[in-house]
């Protein structure tokens, strides 16, 4: 299933896509997509379901964050091993962990918003997982059985603000609007292979990220049985797992985002964003 919320922010009501990519209205059969809906059961219940007895949304116009409720926002640094080079650092002997906060959180179109002062704004397309059940010290070989789904992030980034400016990495990946996810959270059943997903970005028409997900230094599934190490797991958290190479830092010279940039970008199965760049403006965060 493609699972997807449509609608004006604050107000996004639930739905799928179904396999004619007509956008069909949940909101019958459920108040949201949350956590809940994620786990086992839920899904079992959305996939019981007649998809052609559901409504045809025929203007859905805004896509929103695919699932409501996200619960930690967590991210991996330098998982592609040409990413770390261009960035100058070492590959990494474990995962490199950070946070984005949930402010950050936006649909897949949405516009983003540099902060005050954002001199090095950059972009990163990766893909994202969403835990459907707890997870706590998961073996290995069952971890992808955590997993409900997959979906597109762009981890948009502030580099002065993550690297140049002390601490740890977070204060350059929060900012709001610098989490795009979606537009659909794909379930697991469709997605055969996490390990086989190709991802590109372009920034205003060029080409700036081709990649694939074998070349990750850490798998997904890798990624859950690691995590669940160090803290629970809980259904409705989203990892988003490293970017390729192609980004605005590793560019000769640098390239950052200015105003009026469009990024666009996606994964193989997981459908495509697109984003306009804007200087700090509150209206647009409302």
């Amino acid at each position: 299933m493609k699972l997807l919320r449509y609608g004006p922010k604050g107000q996004e009501k639930p739905g799928l896509l179904d396999a004619d990519g007509q956008v069909r209205d949940l909101s019958g059969v459920l108040a949201d997509i949350t956590p809940d809906t994620l786990g086992a059961l839920g899904l079992a219940a959305l996939r019981a379901l007649d998809v052609h007895t559901l409504p045809v949304v025929a203007s859905p116009g805004r896509f929103g964050v695919p699932f409501a409720g996200v619960g930690k926002f967590l991210a991996v640094g330098l998982n592609y091993s040409d990413h770390a080079a261009e960035s100058g650092l070492a590959v990494p002997s474990e995962p490199v962990l950070f946070t984005k906060w949930d402010n950050c959180l936006s649909g897949p179109n949405d516009p983003v918003v540099l902060p005050k002062g954002a001199v090095k704004g950059d972009w990163e397309v990766e893909l994202g997982f969403v835990i459907g059940t707890t997870a706590r010290y998961v073996p290995l070989e069952r971890a992808l059985d955590y997993v409900a789904g997959y979906c597109v992030v762009n981890d948009v980034s502030e580099r002065e603000y993550q690297i140049e400016r002390g601490g740890t990495w977070d204060k350059g990946k929060g900012f709001d609007t610098f989490g795009p996810v979606g537009p659909w959270l794909v379930t697991t059943d469709e997605i055969r292979d996490p390990q086989q997903l190709g991802l590109w970005l372009d920034l205003n028409g060029a080409r700036r990220q081709t990649g694939n997900t074998s070349t990750m230094i850490f798998s997904v599934a890798y990624l859950v049985h690691y995590l669940s190490q160090f803290t629970t797991l809980r259904p409705g958290d989203l990892v988003t797992t490293g970017t390729p190479p192609g980004v605005g830092l590793g560019q000769k010279p640098p390239v950052f985002l200015k105003p009026g940039d469009v990024m666009r970008l996606g994964i193989d199965g997981l459908g495509e964003q697109t984003q306009k760049v804007y200087a700090y403006d509150p209206a647009l965060l409302d």
